[in-house]
């Protein structure tokens, strides 16, 4: 009975330290007597975080009408912005960056109407998409109308002069974290 509960415990030793990917570990045991692995000889799970790890976050405050971006806890810029006005509110809540485009074309998601890059184009400069939807996405992007920085005028995303937007551009990455707050 102790020779069972020895045993037992190695196997449950030896399979807490398979990592989340083990194919090659599975065929590793399963071709040898998994009792005479020793737990040392399989790799280990990391239980600490990276701390060099550079972290970017952006937090939207819709009231202040400013975004913040944030390196490791730190805020490392701030710019001006538009948001949403009455009836099409800039959403609060929690996103991640789904994709970023240069020079953007624009799609009136009312009429269809279709604007290439340039000064009549109202998504300005850089475009950093947060919200995926069925017939609009919202996100970041510049304006050709910089009269409107500081107010609460667009659809629903969150307009920024055109060197702001490109500024932003260079910090983020598809998947980084956006809150946006009241």
């Amino acid at each position: 009975m102790f020779l069972k509960k020895k045993i037992l415990s190695l196997i449950v030793i030896i399979l807490s330290n398979i990592p989340l990917d083990y194919s090659g570990y599975l065929k590793q045991i399963s071709s040898s007597n998994a009792i005479t692995q020793q737990p040392q000889d399989l790799p280990r799970k990391t239980l600490y975080k990276d701390k060099t790890k550079i972290e970017t976050h952006l937090v939207v405050k819709r009231g202040a009408r400013r975004v913040y971006v944030y390196r490791n806890k730190q805020v490392l810029k701030t710019f001006p912005i538009a948001i949403g006005k009455p009836g099409w509110e800039t959403p609060l809540g929690k996103y991640q960056v789904k994709y970023m485009k240069k020079d953007p074309i624009f799609k009136n998601f009312k009429t269809g109407e279709i604007i290439q890059p340039g000064s009549k184009n109202p998504l300005g400069k850089r475009l950093i998409v947060f919200m995926v939807g069925k017939k609009f996405h919202l996100g970041f992007h510049g304006t050709n109308e910089a009269k409107f920085i500081g107010q609460a005028v667009s659809h629903g995303c969150i307009r920024m002069h055109n060197k702001d937007v490109i500024a932003l551009y260079e910090l983020v990455n598809v998947g980084t974290p956006v809150k946006v707050l009241p």
